[in-house]
């Protein structure tokens, strides 16, 4: 179906060249799944877009990518568009981006049904709804006539999904599809990529820093570093016994396919947070709920002792990141009470409101839309210190080169901007400026989702120094189990809003009560190849 041959990307920079991808030689078979895996900057991506043929102009090939009996090196804009669609599918990573703000879903669903099919206006709608509703959208005729700001991260992702099948590729190209998704959601979007391949005889290119999904999904794995295929075979091969120590080095950082020693937790000395009974409802503009109003967070009662990690797990929309902003301050209860060390924060004033802002800091998942991109990183850091008046102001500068220190940051970053910073760095950057006020609770909503697994298992591991070094109390907000059980004291599971299970770490992993828990349990990725990667780990 496709054929990559000796394939060269250099990128021009100046008057300088920049190697990308150096002499790849790939083919995927109909009906065959190729996963490339690799960390940021060694060349998946590139690959991705040669194929597609959306390489910026600054971007210069060599080599031949054969597809449909065209070279589609050698073709035109013109010549492309035609492919693109009924030929070439492709699914972006970044949904934010890639979908216009300005047109409702429904639209941007419909469009490839309209380009590249005889159907009537009516009848694209209608195939919109069934492609998001195979995605796995609810409510998916409500959701036509939203815009992408009113999704998830994750719906946004189907969204994008279900625009890339519109047409019914021959071969899609899967740039990181699953990445913001809940592990329930990317199971069965993995399985109907799986049953495409199989029952229609589509190929599909996945491109993923996740050697876990690649492990369970693909026939064949491509490991890439620097632009250049490291290693190549079947899961079990490539997984199971490894020859590159860069492939090594990605199966020990991968939380899937690994089980990483957890901290042990400090002793509790009493609750530092209480939530008791609480109940967030917000009013729906269009009526998605039969009375026009949607329960977020429903019922729920928990404590996080101070100096622990609590874990809380659950998909898209089950009240996580609503439950988060209760806790912060940042939203209010319609039932119920949170406190925080003892005190109502409902009914915080504006100076006491103030003093728990810095007390209790966030950490969010995106830290290129969280840092602001006209500022230096010695100004982002700073600017929690000069807000509450940390310091004398003459010190400040010396306190930034330590809370930088503390991140594991070189100071020579410190006048950078977050666009010529890694993801990795700037999520580090992120952490130091939370922690500049010296804050007693470390809220982290989806830090390390983003991230590739050998810096996941970095940021994993920097925030568990913190929390012993600075004596931190931790509110960690993932879908990924795998990586939850790898920093977590305790874990709890919500669904629809609701907590329907919270114990210590290894008893829901190993004896989950809920069978919503053991749904999670089982959508893991990687667990097909777990045991074998662990067992080559003690060769």
């Amino acid at each position: 179906m496709l054929t990559i041959d000796d394939l060269r990307v250099d990128y021009r920079a100046g008057r300088d060249a920049v190697r990308a991808v150096d002499g790849v030689s790939l083919s995927i078979a109909p009906g065959e799944i190729l996963a490339l895996v690799g960390e940021s900057g060694s060349g998946k991506s590139t690959i991705a877009h040669a194929v597609m043929g959306s390489l910026p102009r600054t971007a210069s090939v060599t080599g031949a990518i054969t597809f449909a009996g065209h070279d589609l090196t050698t073709l035109s804009e013109r010549q492309f568009a035609k492919l693109r669609g009924p030929g070439l599918g492709f699914i972006p990573q970044d949904p934010m981006v890639s979908l216009n703000p300005l047109h409702r879903v429904g639209r941007q669903v419909a469009e490839p049904i309209r380009l590249h099919t005889p159907a009537s206006r009516a009848q694209a709608e209608e195939r919109a709804v069934e492609l998001l509703e195979r995605v796995g959208l609810p409510h998916p005729r409500e959701r036509l006539r939203q815009f992408p700001h009113e999704l998830s991260g994750g719906m946004r992702q189907r969204v994008l999904i279900a625009g890339a099948l519109a047409a019914e590729p021959t071969l899609l190209v899967a740039d990181e599809p699953t990445t913001a998704l809940d592990v329930t959601v990317q199971k069965k979007i993995l399985d109907d990529l799986a049953n495409l391949a199989r029952d229609r005889g589509i190929a599909v290119l996945i491109i993923t820093h996740d050697l876990a999904v690649a492990g369970d999904r693909a026939d064949h794995l491509a490991v890439l570093s620097q632009g250049r295929v490291v290693e190549y075979g079947t899961p079990a091969e490539v997984l199971g016994r490894p020859a590159h120590t860069y492939t090594r080095t990605l199966l020990a950082a991968a939380p899937g396919l690994t089980v990483r020693p957890r901290p042990q937790a400090e002793p509790a000395a009493g609750d530092l947070v209480r939530v008791e009974g609480v109940t967030r409802r917000f009013r729906l503009p269009d009526r998605v709920a039969d009375d026009g109003w949607f329960t977020a967070v429903d019922g729920v009662t928990l404590s996080i002792r101070r100096g622990e990690t609590l874990g809380l797990v659950g998909e898209s929309g089950s009240g996580k990141s609503t439950l988060a902003r209760l806790v912060l301050g940042l939203d209010s209860p319609s039932v119920g009470r949170v406190a925080f060390d003892g005190e109502n924060v409902a009914t915080m004033g504006r100076t006491r409101k103030r003093a728990l802002h810095a007390r209790a800091q966030l950490v969010y998942q995106n830290p290129y839309a969280s840092l602001n991109p006209r500022l230096t990183v010695r100004q982002i850091v700073r600017e929690p210190l000069d807000g509450f008046g940390i310091g004398a102001r003459d010190g400040r500068p010396a306190r930034v080169r330590e809370l930088l220190d503390q991140v594991g940051l070189s100071a020579s970053v410190d006048g950078r901007r977050p666009a010529e910073l890694s993801g990795g760095q700037r999520q580090r950057v992120a952490i130091a400026r939370a922690i500049a006020a010296g804050p007693d609770l470390l809220v982290c909503d989806e830090p390390v989702s983003a991230l590739d697994v050998s810096i996941q298992a970095q940021i994993l591991d920097l925030l568990t120094g913190l929390r012993r070094d600075l004596g931190l109390t931790l509110l960690f907000i993932s879908h990924d189990l795998a990586v939850v059980r790898s920093i977590a004291d305790r874990v709890g599971v919500m669904a629809a809003g609701r907590l329907v299970e919270l114990d210590d770490v290894e008893t829901v992993f190993t004896r989950p009560r809920h069978d919503y828990t053991r749904l999670l349990l089982d959508a893991i990725p990687g667990q097909r190849f777990g045991d074998l990667v662990n067992q080559a780990g003690t060769r």
